[in-house]
């Protein structure tokens, strides 16, 4: 396998797929998964000539399960260790969910001539949380119930969520696909219950505001307005306004995993975004 241990020990595992002299694609998948939920990019962007490359954050798929560090600097600081290590130029930054507050707060953060553009898809950012400054937010009490059903019984939760709200296989006229809900469930059991649990508070809470407004790069933000999860309104149209160089594209009726169930869309428009 392939891993970089960052200053802490940690493991963490990924893959690094194609040419290496082709400009570099990273991927950050969402909670509670892996670098798996990205098969489909991986092998879409690597059939038209990329490198391409996805990390596992700690405590999800086969990086290390830690008992500390589950938070957004830390697994900041994990990506920084890992583009350190593949010294990467000129990258461009994919991120969905949870990931793409990671990759927010990496490109604010990222030294000079590291980063190229970035997509950040179905996003937590600028912050989930409802609180005096963001009153549109998900009140706690969501989360909550997240951390009551994950600690009551790991398993069912991760047949219910992607049986329902993450694909909207829960709305009338979608159709399921077991296959779907059957690698989300395999991608969240690889993981530590710790981290996931851990990880509600960062993907939640963590508010990406400052971070957003640093960025430099141009940066796409796709969105479905179906999205139940990251709801559209308190997400995708805030956080192109907050970038300076920030577009938003938006996807009527789309699900959270969009990016698994629209992949035939997704996937061109973020091509098309790269290389113009």
């Amino acid at each position: 396998m392939s891993t970089v241990t960052t200053s802490d020990g940690t493991i963490i595992f990924y893959k690094d797929w194609g040419p290496r002299d082709g400009k570099p694609i990273v991927f950050h998948h969402g909670w509670p998964l892996s670098s798996d939920d990205w098969d489909n990019q991986l092998l879409y962007f690597l059939s038209k000539g990329y490198r391409v490359i996805a990390h596992d954050r700690r405590g999800h798929g086969r990086s290390s399960q830690t008992a500390t560090g589950h938070d957004m600097d830390t697994y900041t600081a994990d990506v920084i260790a890992l583009t350190d290590a593949l010294d990467l130029k000129d990258a461009v930054h994919i991120g969905h969910s949870t990931g793409g507050g990671e990759v927010a707060r990496y490109v604010a953060r990222a030294k000079p001539g590291r980063v190229s553009k970035a997509v950040l898809v179905a996003a937590v950012p600028p912050v989930m949380i409802k609180k005096e400054s963001n009153p549109e937010g998900l009140p706690i009490e969501v989360f909550d119930g997240f951390r009551t059903a994950l600690a009551a019984n790991r398993a069912q939760f991760y047949i219910d969520v992607p049986s329902g709200p993450f694909y909207n296989f829960d709305q009338p006229g979608v159709e399921k696909s077991q296959a779907l809900i059957d690698r989300w469930w395999l991608q969240g059991m690889t993981g530590a219950a710790n981290a996931h649990y851990e990880c509600i508070k960062a993907f939640s809470e963590t508010d990406f505001t400052e971070d957003l407004k640093k960025i430099e790069v141009p940066v796409l933000v796709l969105h479905g307005t179906g999205d139940q999860v990251v709801p559209y309104a308190d997400a995708g149209p805030k956080s192109a306004e907050l970038l300076k160089n920030g577009r938003l594209k938006s996807y009527d009726g789309y699900p959270h995993g969009m990016l698994s169930t629209h992949p035939d869309v997704l996937n061109p428009d973020i091509l098309a975004f790269i290389e113009e």
